[in-house]
């Protein structure tokens, strides 16, 4: 099997918005390379005693994602025949679109062909158990440590869906998910990926769980992340679609019928979410958002407060923030 390799370039700022915005069109499995500096939680997760010392960060970063060449040298996405010209057009619109309000560098385009390699589960070597506070998140390639047998324990394999929880911005939903959840509570999570969030929402006593995602590959992962976890089936319910957007999807969703909503998206998605969401949560209703950089806190803090919203909390964690707020209507 081939691939081939679209590489952009662009800056280190808008490496989370790009990706996010290539995966609505169907590319996935984003590889990034750039000279930021390794956090401390990065550092301890490496096998070696001293770093050398990388190159200075020069803003710049390096987007690349894969897609299946066949035999006959057309290409796939999504099991979706297509050509190298069509991607191109579609990369280039979406880049176009995102740099009318961002700076994404370049923008610059190149394709590559690579060897064959096995994409999909590569990734493997690189994910190991780890803490959420007192929660030990596992592979299930990995066994529980004895010492481990007490905690809540959640297994996750991430798949092709984004998320494994050891991102702070995950992390920030899941402590807020704990502190405001109610027994029986229905919730709603917009933006689901693996479902990690839903998944721990309902051990932690949420009666019903419906997750958005525009990723198809988000009901797959989470079919059997909830098997891995005993979760039944009927507790939590996948939808595929913009719930921003789309009336239908809303419709779908349901009206007035939640007691949380958690989104951990970038800023520019929670953006045009949070006047939406209101129609979806219960009058006291408790909106949860994280995925949110620093420079971007005020913000969605200045939009959750012009939709309606008492804010209650902002939290933070490195460099990213989460804003907890009560629907007041």
């Amino acid at each position: 099997m081939k691939w081939k390799k679209f590489r952009i370039k662009t800056v280190t700022e808008a490496e989370d918005i790009i990706v996010s915005a290539l995966y609505d069109i169907g590319l996935e499995g984003a590889q990034i390379e750039d000279k930021v500096p390794l956090t401390a939680l990065e550092k301890e997760q490496m096998f070696v005693d001293i770093l050398p010392e990388g190159p200075e960060d020069d803003g710049i970063a390096y987007l690349s994602f894969f897609v299946e060449e066949r035999e006959d040298g057309s290409l796939t996405i999504g099991d979706e025949p297509t050509d190298q010209a069509a991607i191109l057009e579609k990369v280039r619109v979406e880049l176009e679109e995102l740099r009318q309000f961002c700076d994404i560098g370049e923008g610059t385009v190149t394709v590559d062909e690579t060897e064959d390699i096995d994409w999909i589960n590569n990734w493997k070597q690189y994910f190991h158990q780890f803490y959420i506070d007192d929660i030990l998140v596992i592979p299930s390639w990995e066994d529980v440590k004895v010492e481990d047998l007490d905690r809540t324990v959640l297994h996750i394999d991430p798949g092709t869906a984004f998320g494994t929880g050891m991102h702070e911005t995950t992390q920030l939903c899941v402590r807020q998910l704990r502190k405001y959840m109610t027994p029986g509570a229905r919730l709603l999570d917009v933006g689901t990926g693996s479902g990690i969030l839903s998944i721990l929402a309902l051990m932690f006593g949420a009666g019903h769980a419906v997750g958005t995602d525009l990723d198809q590959c988000a009901v797959e992962a989470v079919a059997e992340n909830c098997a891995a976890n005993s979760i039944d089936p009927a507790r939590f319910e996948m939808l595929i679609g913009n719930i921003i957007t789309d009336r239908a999807v809303q419709a779908q969703v349901g009206y007035g019928q939640y007691d949380i909503v958690v989104a951990n998206i970038l800023a520019e998605v929670l953006l045009p979410l949070t006047p939406v969401i209101t129609e979806q949560l219960k009058p006291g209703g408790i909106y949860i958002t994280s995925g949110i950089i620093d420079d971007k806190e005020e913000t969605v803090v200045e939009a959750v407060k012009a939709a309606g919203f008492q804010v209650l909390e902002v939290n933070r964690q490195g460099e990213w923030a989460s804003v907890t707020a009560r629907w007041k209507a």
